[in-house]
């Protein structure tokens, strides 16, 4: 039945109610982008230089570990973004390590490449207590979610194994026993560069008062969360996502009972090209992945 301009002017009312009420419906449906209040990054200057000062904490109460580790894959192709987790964090498959996978084996070049650029990045997340923030000086004093990558987790592996003889293990997630931790970020070749990062000697968090350490401690985020199975997708849905990021390119992909292809560095499996994997010696598993990864989200969004 068709509208008369009698019943436009009659309905005005009615008509701005359905607009209000479909723009609430993309608000809500768009929360799932909204900012995590509870992240922390130290603020770059105009130079791409950053400094801060925080203590990682234990783990939650109820966990075993002060920190999750995830991957996931943040790239762009002809169909769009492809922004997920990888399913590889909790042992179950993923598309795009398939299709690496297959890229990498076919020997090509241009194929490794492009693998490469496609690879899963990974993060690692803790709480940590913002004893100094310049830039933000808000956040001094607040309890955080720290999200980091292989090089300061590398610091970290350093302090509570470290290579010589005459150097004491330190476990720098310790209330009493622990270490501030000085993050010091400099821009080296246009990349985020974490070397002058340190921790500093050992001392006890608020002069190690177990009344506010206690309370500090029960206010820790859980980690769970980050590897829960309810934040990754079902394979199949991954897959179709993939495949219109790609514009179908990954169809042809055969699967594989174990991805042979991981950060760039393949990892050695029978009948394919020998090959080692490495998360100890990846090259590009650093923070600056996880800046790149928050990117694309943000983009995407």
């Amino acid at each position: 039945m068709s509208q008369s301009f009698s019943d436009l002017k009659k309905s005005r009312q009615k008509s701005i109610d359905k607009i209000n009420k479909k723009l609430q419906e993309q608000a809500d449906s768009s929360k799932g982008f909204a900012e995590d209040t509870r992240m922390w990054k130290a603020e770059l200057d105009k130079s791409g230089n950053g400094y801060a000062v925080t203590r990682f904490l234990p783990a939650p109460t109820g966990e075993d570990l002060p920190w999750a580790k995830t991957w996931n894959h943040g790239f762009q192709g002809v169909g769009g973004w492809y922004i997920e987790e990888c399913p590889t964090t909790i042992g179950k498959k993923c598309p795009v390590c398939e299709y690496n996978s297959s890229l990498w084996n076919s020997g090509i070049e241009a194929n490794k490449e492009i693998a490469r650029k496609q690879k899963r990045r990974l993060v690692y997340m803790s709480n940590i207590l913002v004893l100094k923030d310049p830039a933000n000086p808000q956040n001094e004093g607040e309890l955080k979610l720290f999200k980091y990558g292989k090089k300061i987790f590398d610091k970290i592996n350093d302090q509570m194994n470290p290579q010589f003889e005459d150097e004491n293990p330190i476990n720098p997630f310790d209330l009493w026993e622990g270490a501030n931790f000085r993050l010091k970020i400099r821009k080296v070749d246009g990349f985020n560069n974490f070397d002058k990062s340190e921790f500093d000697s050992v001392s006890p968090l608020f002069e190690g008062a177990d009344e506010k350490l206690e309370e500090l401690w029960k206010k820790e985020f859980p980690l769970s969360e980050f590897t829960d199975d309810s934040r990754f997708k079902e394979f199949s849905e991954l897959k179709s996502r993939l495949d219109r990021v790609l514009g179908a390119q990954s169809e042809s992909v055969v699967p594989v009972s174990e991805p042979p292809f991981d950060g760039g560095k393949p990892m050695t499996t029978p009948h394919v090209e020998p090959v080692v994997e490495s998360v100890t010696t990846a090259e590009n598993e650093n923070d600056e992945s996880l800046t790149y990864f928050q990117k694309l989200a943000e983009e995407a969004a």
